[in-house]
């Protein structure tokens, strides 16, 4: 009896032996586990950008416009954006309406100050001639005089006397219209100067206006491809926008060989980022293109954008290499090295759990599993460098084992610490 008792009791002791091993064994199965590894560890950061030239040229539409009072233009026609010019190639054209009214009013007052210089000329002519017939008519008066002065030689003395002063009152009178004639010619001679310089002045004005409609159609000053130019709310300019006198750019033509990436970076990132750091810069479009950087300007102040309250800060990346593909205005994918650590033990971040201010990892140790603390470094999107608790090529699990919830944590000791 005593015997089938104790081979009873060995039984049930090998089926709870056999159930705790096939548990344990059942857990191990459906635990991932991984590998604590040593390498290089990688501090990346990814925001997306813009490509941009570093060095562009402007294309502008008149540059003395405000001169006639014309501060709003509208862009009436503009080729499309990233066509290739040559120097000389046609761009776009304004709308020219406000300066042909212009023109059209200047050749009207051109008109009425060449009816006002006809007018004045004629009533020059017409003054000086009945000034010059006067003093024809006074030396006719002072040759008939004269001649019946010496006829008169035996006449008595106060006939002779009165001729003589005749004479001499005609002669003064002479004089004196002589002088008003002097006088009159050169106010008839200002006064035509005046009409004159008015009828120069509006022919003036037609030919400066007539070379601002020309300016109306705006043509490239150099090779290149044209870009549209932003305005202050971030849309590009194009047909149907406006310029102003102050801002004259419609387009430009960017140095492609001189690109950079300008983006924005978060509050919480933008406190990594620092100038000469290296980045990897990619393109949306081309997928198999991937250039050198480096950032060359980090923004201390930050901006908000439209419709949001977020604070961003801009941070311009220099490429230090150049693709004939890259344009202006493309996507980027910039990868900035924050750090760079050789020869660092490594796990993953699904591998770390924490217990209020204490950082711990399932570990395997034998057929046992532990719940040892660590001490973290830094990590990126996908690891984390353990700086004490674990060796290399210690298995951890990057999900909790089931039942091991209540288990106490390995510390570390003290003077690991």
């Amino acid at each position: 009896m005593k015997k089938k008792l104790a081979y009873a009791a060995g039984i049930i002791t090998l089926i709870i032996i056999t159930y705790s091993y096939y548990n344990t064994n059942n857990t191990n199965i459906t635990a991932l586990t991984t590998k604590v590894v040593k390498g290089t560890f990688l501090n990346e950061l990814y925001i997306s950008g813009e490509a941009q030239s570093t060095s562009s040229k402007k294309i502008n539409g008149p540059s003395n416009a405000r001169r006639f009072n014309i501060y709003q233009i509208k862009i009436q026609d503009l080729v499309a954006e990233g066509t290739i010019v040559k120097k000389g190639s046609y761009i776009g054209k304004l709308d020219a309406s406000e300066v042909n009214g212009q023109i059209n009013e200047a050749y009207l007052n051109l008109e009425k100050a060449q009816s006002r210089y006809t007018q004045q000329q004629l009533d020059t002519t017409l003054t000086l001639k009945q000034e010059r017939n006067l003093i024809k008519d006074l030396l006719f008066d002072i040759e008939e005089d004269s001649l019946e002065l010496a006829r008169s030689i035996y006449e008595p003395p106060a006939i002779i006397r009165s001729l003589e002063i005749k004479i001499q009152r005609t002669s003064r009178d002479l004089k004196e219209k002589k002088a008003d004639y002097s006088i009159k010619k050169k106010q008839a001679n200002a006064k035509m100067i005046e009409v004159g310089t008015e009828v120069s002045k509006h022919k003036k004005t037609i030919e400066d206006l007539l070379d601002l409609e020309d300016e109306f159609t705006i043509y490239s000053k150099d090779d290149g491809m044209v870009t549209y130019i932003k305005e202050w709310n971030g849309n590009k300019k194009k047909v149907g926008s406006t310029i102003s006198s102050w801002e004259p750019a419609i387009a430009s033509l960017p140095d492609l060989t001189k690109m950079e990436s300008k983006t924005y970076s978060n509050e919480v990132d933008i406190r990594k980022i620092k100038k000469n750091l290296t980045v990897k810069v990619g393109f949306d479009a081309f997928p198999d293109v991937e250039l050198d950087g480096i950032v060359t300007d980090v923004a201390n102040v930050g901006e908000t954008k439209a419709g949001s309250d977020i604070k961003l800060f801009q941070v311009l990346i220099k490429l230090n290499e150049t693709n004939k593909n890259i344009r202006p205005g493309m996507t980027t994918s910039n990868k900035i090295l924050i750090d760079h650590l050789d020869n660092v033990l490594m796990i993953p971040l699904e591998a770390i759990f924490n217990n209020d201010s204490i950082s711990y990892t399932y570990i395997k140790s034998g057929l046992s599993i532990n719940k040892q603390q660590i001490e973290l470094g830094q990590s990126n999107n996908e690891v984390v460098i353990v700086n004490k608790g674990l060796s290399e090529n210690d298995i951890v699990y990057l999900n909790k084992p089931e039942g091991l919830e209540d288990e106490s944590i390995i510390l570390l000791d003290k003077n690991d610490r």
